[in-house]
This record gives C-alpha cells, sequence and structure tokens, in this order.
C-alpha cells in the first residue's frame, strides 16, 4: 500500500500543470498563447521572467520531492526510477488537462538531479551555452539532452538509471518533433521573443 500511495502521489505531483496555474492567476489560458506549450519557456514568453522562473522551480520540484523520497523509502532502483517517470509522465500527459502537459524537461530535471547530479549540471552548463548562443531554448535543450545521454552512459551509475535516461532522452526529443522541424523551416520562436 505505501509503494502505491507513493507511485500515485508522484504522478498526481507531476500533473499539477504549473503553467496552466500560472496562466490563470494572470487571467489568461497559456495554451492559447505563444506556442500554446504548457511549460516554463512559453510562460517566459508570455509573462515575462518572474512568472517564467516561478513555473520552472515548481515544475523541477515536481520531479525532485517524489524521487528523493523515493530514493529515501526504497533501496530497488527500479522503484526508484518508476516514481520518477511517474512524475515525469504526469507532466507530459496531465491528469488535469486531458492529458495534454508539457515536454516534461524541467521536471525531468528534478528527477535527474536526485539520481545523477553532476552529469545533469553539466548538461545544465551546456544547455545555457547552447541556449544564450542560438537564442533557442530548444537548440539548448536538445544538445543538453544529448550530452547528458552521453556522459550518463560512460558513467558509473546503475545500469537500471542508464536505461531511464535512454528512455527519457528519447521521450524528450519525441516531445520535440514540432520545435525541430520549425527550427528546420525556420519558424521557432527564441527565447527572448515576446
Amino acid at each position: 500500500m505505501e509503494t502505491f500511495l507513493i507511485c500515485l502521489m508522484s504522478y498526481l505531483i507531476g500533473s499539477i500543470p504549473t503553467a496552466y496555474i500560472v496562466g490563470k492567476l494572470n487571467k489568461i489560458d497559456i495554451r492559447q498563447h505563444g506556442s500554446g506549450n504548457v511549460g516554463a519557456t512559453n510562460v517566459y514568453r508570455v509573462l515575462g521572467k518572474k512568472w517564467g522562473s516561478v513555473t520552472f522551480i515548481f515544475d523541477f520540484l515536481k520531479g525532485f520531492i517524489p524521487t528523493y523520497i523515493s530514493l529515501k523509502f526504497f533501496q530497488n532502483p527500479y522503484m526508484i526510477m518508476l516514481v520518477g517517470a511517474l512524475s515525469i509522465i504526469g507532466h507530459i500527459f496531465t491528469l488535469f488537462l486531458s492529458f495534454k502537459g508539457g515536454k516534461g524537461v524541467a521536471t525531468s530535471t528534478g528527477v535527474f538531479m536526485v539520481i545523477t547530479p553532476y552529469t545533469l549540471i553539466l548538461a545544465l552548463m551546456v544547455f545555457l551555452i547552447f541556449t544564450a548562443l542560438t537564442g533557442y531554448v530548444s537548440v539548448g535543450t536538445l544538445t543538453a539532452t544529448s550530452v547528458f545521454l552521453i556522459t550518463s552512459l560512460l558513467s558509473s551509475i546503475n545500469t537500471e538509471y542508464k536505461l531511464m535516461i535512454v528512455i527519457v532522452s528519447v521521450a524528450i526529443f519525441i516531445t520535440h518533433i514540432p520545435n525541430i522541424k520549425r527550427l528546420l523551416k525556420g519558424e521557432e520562436l527564441k527565447f527572448n521573443k515576446r
């Protein structure tokens, strides 16, 4: 029962649509503005740095808190993986918005900050550099995800965690297919475009 409750908690916490709530606090439906995505980048674009930062922090914590709790309760890496994955799934397929959520990047960042912080910090540095150089969050995200995947596979972390990293990395690339198409067409919105 304890395991079920922790897994359920992880999915429900992940499902909290932070960007949508922030939008409603500012009297808009974030899904009808900017890129339409229910994520921190779109909130930043539409509502500015303050609300974008608030959204990122809460989405990060949606992954970090359940994974951290599971690390204290379980010794089995598969259970820790499951809890982390459920929080990411909750964000992407949120119960509260007809299972249409964000891309899962901030929540995944929270999960992996618990599991493999050093390779994640390296990936975050890559993200900041490439986002600053190109002006595109999607380019920063995809480059950082690639670096995170490669460095994690080369690291000494558990094989089970490496499997999760591969799955989540693939999921992030899949959720970014529309961004990739827009980049190829020259139609992708830059980070600072309001």
